[in-house]
């Protein structure tokens, strides 16, 4: 559901003069567009009109204070162990109290109910050390979607602080796994991106695997071994039905949406050679990208919608190469040594994140969309498919554990870090991550 931003003119009290002009440096170590190490911010539970935080007010803060450690940037205190403060004094914080906590930075608000089971958060940022407010903005929500409000808050906090934007209020479509190894059932899965709001797409009678958001998030497009062979299904979102891609029997997979939205690129065995086309999310007739003999696969188009990487091992190994949107000016752009797979385009444009295959382990990692800067994000026996987040900022992939063949998600920093594991119910596999929500 749609969230509505709102200038809460009668609930927020107008800025002040500066901040119509070039704010002033920030003392929460704002350098560069982006905080310096780990900023410790305090995230006290949110008030009601009526009194001290408690019941969804404290939730909030809960998961803002969640939202801001999953980053790497922020250490959070609170909502439990530190002061609360009522509604009135949300805008104006008592500094030396937070000071004395050790926070760099706080996060306030208050809660206000409103007709028609409506909820409004107002979210304050404030420069504890320097005494003055950096942001404030105003989500008003169904009283249902009050985890929305609170990922809102924390993606304003996030991106004033980090200067990226934002990308907690989004979601995750999985391959969800369970039963035994030899025996795995595999659904499409979709949560929140802290995991919360889970619930299946599929009902698990055939295997699926890559699940990829459309760009607008409304619908899906996947492979399923419905009927016994690898074909591509897209799923409308809001009603849940779906329909074959390129109607036949052919063997197709390795879907994903162009930027707009308008085209579909995939992978086909025909004739014992596996090719790229790429056909109109609405159907048609499927147009051939790639000629060469072996398997060319794992396409990916860049922002703009006017390149495609993808994985081939015409070469005699599985390599990334790189072609117009016309499958013109084809040119491999790994040489890196090993093998490498699964190529997917940054949202930026500036990356392209893998998955390398070597040395009896596969890495996720990421090189410059022109080739070179190989960089390694991870290091376990097993990591791959990676999926980027609509910032550019985080990859997620999902990891295999040695022996009994059980995947979990990760996520993992492009600035490095230790992967940080995704909360799901049950094995995933097969990650994407949706574009912000609205």
């Amino acid at each position: 559901m749609s969230i509505r931003l709102i200038a809460l003119l009668t609930l927020l009290a107008p800025m002040p003069a500066l901040a119509q002009e070039e704010p002033p440096p920030v003392e929460v170590e704002i350098v560069g567009g982006g905080v310096k190490g780990n900023v410790t911010i305090a995230v006290p539970a949110i008030p009601s009109q009526a009194g001290p935080g408690d019941g969804v007010g404290r939730q909030i803060a809960e998961v803002i204070s969640a939202d801001l450690r999953s980053t790497g940037l922020f250490t959070p205190l609170g909502p439990n162990g530190v002061a609360t403060y009522g509604a009135a004094q949300a805008a104006t914080p008592a500094y030396p109290t937070w000071r004395a906590a050790g926070a760099s930075a706080l996060v306030s608000g208050y809660v206000e109910s409103g007709a028609g089971g409506r909820l409004t958060l107002a979210c304050y940022l404030f420069d504890v050390t320097a005494g003055r407010e950096l942001a404030r903005q105003g989500f008003a929500v169904n009283a249902g979607d009050w985890r929305r409000a609170a990922h809102k808050c924390a993606d304003l906090v996030y991106s004033r602080l980090s200067g990226e934007q934002p990308f907690l209020d989004t979601r995750v479509v999985y391959v969800a796994e369970t039963g035994p190894k030899n025996a795995r059932v595999k659904r499409i899965a979709i949560m929140d991106s802290d995991g919360s709001n889970h619930r299946y797409l599929t009902p698990g009678q055939a295997t699926v695997l890559t699940p990829r958001f459309s760009p607008r998030g409304d619908k899906l497009v996947y492979m399923s071994y419905q009927g016994r062979r690898p074909r591509v299904y897209v799923m409308d979102m809001a009603s849940g039905s779906t329909r074959l891609l390129v109607p036949g029997t052919a063997f197709t997979f390795a879907p994903r949406f162009s930027p707009d939205g308008n085209r579909i690129v995939f992978s086909m065995a025909s004739g014992g050679n596996t090719d790229i086309y790429v056909v109109g999310a609405n159907g048609g007739t499927p147009q051939r990208l790639t000629s060469t003999p072996g398997a060319d696969t794992a396409p990916s188009f860049s922002p703009d919608g006017r390149r495609i990487t993808f994985e081939s091992d015409r070469s005699g190994s599985q390599q990334i190469y790189v072609m117009n949107d016309d499958g013109s000016g084809q040119r491999r752009i790994s040489f890196g040594g090993g093998a490498f797979a699964t190529p997917v385009w940054s949202p930026r444009g500036d990356l392209i994140a893998f998955t390398k295959i070597g040395g009896g382990a596969f890495r996720v990692g990421v090189m410059n969309s022109s080739g070179g800067g190989e960089r390694l994000l991870t290091n376990a026996w097993q990591d791959e498919g990676p999926s980027w987040a609509p910032n550019g900022q985080f990859v997620m992939f999902h990891r295999t554990a040695q022996g009994s063949g059980n995947a979990t998600l990760y996520s993992v920093s492009i600035n490095g870090g230790q992967p940080r594991r995704m909360p799901t119910p049950v094995g995933g596999s097969d990650p994407s991550w949706s574009p912000l929500n609205d």
